[in-house]
């Protein structure tokens, strides 16, 4: 979306400095910056003013500042992190196209992955990218929306009470689809209902011309539709009540699923390149959404069917020595892990470990649910490891080079889960493993 830096300053009540220019969409990271962009400085662990000299060299036509200028064209404003919300309300204004909210403690980008891929099949879109879903994020994705997008796909996590309401506030959503409420973040809510307080803002906001697309198998979220003040469309796998649903659901060898979906606007075969039974509720919610808002069912059976996962989720891979690998370290919390050990378990294998990185924000929940997972991989035949924590049991290594030991000392026919949330940073085993077998693509 095109500004002129004048405008912006107006807006933001700054002070322009130098000429007034047009930027055209905003970014905050000066490594990704491409030219005519807007660069707004975050001060966060690092202060963003830093690199503002490097995003001009790579192409920034103006800059956001709390500091004095650098040179080139500059707006003076108190804080950057406001004035970037403060963007991304003017760029709300501005865009005509209906926006779709999407939260739950798991789900939340693949969702937001598989539904953007449904509606870019008929209609110009924006989406989020990666999961940016936050406070920098959801702004972001609103700058950088194309002007004529019909639908903008944004995806919205919450670390406390009142988080969602905001982004409910800057993008006034007409959809609005909750995946699921588990235990995520569980030391900022509270307990689960605390986090169903909190995802169910995003159904609390929605006008009475918007729909409510919510998960009919998870209880809290179906719990939700008395919030709406607008109509509800359920989804799910195990609810027959659900008005999309998904019948015969079958996993192939490598866990991808195959299913037929059943809704008021059709149905058909859908055949996910998306590995794991868990990513069947999220193509649900996906078709749920493109179908109300008018993709024909036909391109929602293609889309699905063709599209892809982002990495570090639910990747298996077959190689041609060592075991078989879950790629699934992105993120974890126990509703994920616990769908990832299921998968590991019904996996076709000989020996099946799982390497565990701990779960992260738990609160007083971390230590039983560490163990609780220990018990669901028992009863999958499944032995633990942890990474670097205790706290699934003795058995344990704490370095990458006895993660990677670990996994070289698998047969082909064994199964390596490799599962923990950021913090752990498991992508570092799975990179390392790669280089040790000579296989770069495991982690891009």
């Amino acid at each position: 979306m095109r500004f002129s830096t004048a405008e912006i300053a107006g807006r933001l009540r700054g002070d322009l400095v130098g000429p007034d220019v047009t930027v055209d969409g905003v970014t905050i990271d000066s490594r990704s910056t491409v030219p005519g962009q807007l660069f707004v400085p975050i001060v966060a662990a690092r202060d963003g003013h830093e690199f503002i000299e490097a995003a001009h060299t790579a192409g920034a036509a103006a800059y956001l500042t709390s500091q004095p200028p650098v040179g080139g064209t500059a707006i003076v404003v108190p804080d950057t992190t406001s004035a970037l919300t403060e963007l991304g309300a003017l760029a709300r204004e501005r865009l005509d196209g209906q926006v779709v909210g999407i939260t739950g403690s798991v789900g939340k980008t693949t969702t937001k992955d598989l539904l953007a891929r449904c509606l870019a099949s008929s209609f110009r879109i924006a989406a989020s990218a990666r999961s940016l879903n936050n406070e920098l994020g959801v702004p972001l994705t609103l700058c950088n929306a194309p002007l004529d997008a019909r639908w903008i796909v944004i995806e919205m996590g919450a670390r406390g009470a009142g988080h969602i309401a905001e982004l409910a506030t800057l993008t006034h959503p007409e959809v609005g689809i909750v995946t699921s409420v588990a235990m995520a973040h569980i030391e900022f809510f509270g307990d689960l209902e605390g986090v169903f307080r909190a995802k169910s803002e995003l159904v609390t906001s929605l006008p009475p011309s918007g729909i409510a697309v919510l998960n009919a198998d998870d209880e809290r979220v179906a719990r939700m539709a008395g919030l709406a003040a607008c109509p509800v469309l359920t989804y799910g796998v195990a609810g027959a009540a659900a008005q999309v649903r998904a019948e015969s659901v079958r996993l192939n060898d490598d866990l991808q699923p195959r299913f037929e979906l059943v809704s008021p606007w059709g149905g058909g075969e859908v055949a996910l390149r998306l590995h794991g039974e868990a990513q069947v509720s999220n193509a649900l919610a996906a078709a749920a959404a493109a179908l109300w808002g008018g993709t024909p069912v036909e391109a929602v059976l293609e889309s699905l069917s063709r599209a892809t996962g982002s990495d570090l989720r639910m990747d298996v891979r077959r190689l041609t020595t060592g075991p078989a690998l879950i790629i699934d370290c992105y993120n974890a919390n126990p509703l994920s892990t616990e769908a990832a050990l299921h998968a590991l378990a019904h996996l076709g294998a000989g020996k099946k470990v799982a390497l565990l990185g701990r779960m992260a924000e738990l609160g007083e929940e971390s230590e039983r649910q560490h163990r609780r997972m220990v018990d669901v991989a028992e009863q999958g035949g499944i032995s633990v490891v942890g990474y670097q924590t205790d706290l699934y049991g003795t058995d344990h290594v704490d370095t990458v080079d006895d993660a990677v030991a670990l996994a070289q000392s698998l047969g082909h026919n064994d199964a390596l889960l490799v599962k923990g949330s950021r913090v752990a940073r498991l992508e570092e085993v799975v990179r390392a493993y790669g280089a040790a077998i000579g296989d770069p693509s495991l982690v891009p």
